[in-house]
């Protein structure tokens, strides 16, 4: 309960700062604090230090394993305030920046609701919570027509998959007699409604899979991320995205077995679908912000074995790929905010004109690529260890296909990385200050340190 509360509060100060002040670092600073304290509350309550207790009926279920995806997501945030948040600052002549750091905060609290929640309606109040904002968020470059229409498209393909949610809650209410996610009242159910419940929960597996942009319901992400401001869609494909896939956990674990057979027909579809639209899409694509638009895609066909996979070692594997993608694709996308054409071709070179910049970045492609060393590796591999100790043999074509499709995606990765350095030119970078320079080093050692003793994740999970 400290995590919503105190982000809530948190989005208020903001908003009240933006009344006092308009000085940038200032409304940074703030920021920053807020965030530290909310961080600093849930760790709190994780470990039953300091906690807030308010009666919810049993709507929300505060467990460490969603207490703890909070913490990484507070992490990743405050390490996206501190290498973006002055790009953040700049967005619409800085006019705004305060309200966009209340609008982050209040999509935190959504995400913590979402790991929480315990009944179905709960479930609905985080998405929206997370969502709204996020509309804004896109749309935030008004002089932009691009960003203009990104958001117009997100706003009206985010309230289609809302009406979808709200109808598959309503099915399996009527089956169910209740929103309880890990009760079924048997004196609700009768043969004549037994359709209701599994009909249902496909039409809520559909609203969260347009959420965190699965195929075949990820037809606007390439457009939506593009046309975003750059450090919003950093922040949108990443905690965002990690955050969709922890409602999936929680909602599935319980109710999967209600689908039966067909759960395992169908969401081996969905991964391959995603797999193979998000990697193949990608290889074609000439500008480096749809390159990670497509990667996203990519990104959520592995974390869906999370899904798949009703095990221990698929939610650690969640807690690690959360954190070694959003380390690596916030640090991608704050390079791609220094950069005046975010071309492939305006990446030639960049080795010979900021090799701090090539050098970091390139430790961010071959971590999302899944390359041994780097914490993206160990993140694939607890995906598909998961997948093999829940289905055994009768995966492994599953994992192959998976496995393959990795090695597509090393293509497109790598055509970044022979742009800067195995080609000629003069790329055009905004000013880069040491501070920027020093958290890029951060967040590249923190993927080699990961990648070297992934057990350090699991550590402050277990203990």
């Amino acid at each position: 309960m400290n995590a919503i509360i105190f982000s809530v509060a948190a989005g208020i100060v903001m908003m009240f700062t933006g009344i006092i002040t308009q000085q940038k670092t200032a409304i940074r600073n703030v920021a920053l604090t807020a965030l530290l304290v909310v961080l600093l509350a849930n760790i709190f309550d994780t470990y039953g230090i300091f906690s807030i207790h308010i009666p919810t009926h049993d709507m929300l279920s505060f467990q460490k394993f969603g207490l703890y995806f909070n913490t990484l997501a507070f992490a990743a945030t405050l390490l996206f305030i501190l290498i973006s948040g002055a790009d953040v600052t700049l967005i619409g002549h800085g006019k705004h920046a305060a309200d966009f750091f209340a609008l982050i905060f209040f999509s935190l609290a959504g995400i913590t609701i979402l790991t929480s929640y315990n009944s179905l309606l709960m479930l609905f109040l985080g998405i929206e919570i997370m969502s709204i904002p996020l509309y804004i968020l896109t749309g935030a470059d008004k002089r932009n027509l691009k960003s203009n229409e990104a958001s117009l498209k997100y706003f009206l393909m985010g309230s289609f998959s809302t009406g979808i949610l709200l109808m598959g809650i309503a099915l399996m209410y009527g089956a169910r007699g209740g929103f309880e996610i890990n009760v079924l009242k048997p004196s609700a159910v009768s043969n004549e409604y037994g359709i209701l419940d599994p009909l249902g929960l496909v039409m809520v597996f559909i609203a969260i899979a347009f959420k965190v942009s699965a195929a075949p319901f990820h037809f606007w992400t390439p457009d939506v991320y593009d046309g975003a401001p750059g450090v919003f869609t950093s922040f949108m494909a990443t905690i965002i995205k990690a955050a969709g896939f922890i409602a999936f956990i929680r909602l599935f674990d319980n109710t999967a077995i209600e689908m039966g057979l067909s759960w395992k027909i169908i969401l081996p579809v969905v991964i391959i679908a995603t797999l193979l639209v998000g990697n193949i899409s990608a290889v074609f694509q000439q500008s480096v912000k749809r390159i990670m638009a497509y990667s996203s895609i990519a990104q959520a066909g592995f974390m869906l074995f999370a899904v798949y996979a009703e095990n221990d070692v698929a939610k650690e594997g969640i807690l690690i790929y959360t954190v070694a993608y959003s380390v690596a694709t916030i640090g991608i996308f704050a390079i791609l905010e220094k950069m005046k054409d975010i071309s492939l071709e305006g990446f030639n070179g960049l080795a010979q004109k900021n090799p701090l910049l090539a050098a970091t970045n390139t430790i961010f492609l071959l971590s999302l690529t899944g390359i041994p060393l780097t914490a993206g590796f160990f993140a694939k591999y607890y995906m598909l260890i998961s997948a093999i100790k829940y289905g055994g043999s009768s995966v492994t074509w599953l994992v192959i296909a998976a496995v393959i499709f990795a090695a597509v995606s090393a293509y497109y990765y790598f055509r970044i990385i022979q742009a800067m350095y195995f080609k000629k030119g003069n790329p055009e970078l905004h000013p880069v200050n040491k501070g920027f320079c020093l958290m890029l080093v951060i967040l590249a050692a923190t993927i080699i340190i990961i990648g070297l003793f992934p057990t350090i994740i699991l550590n402050w999970f277990y203990f």
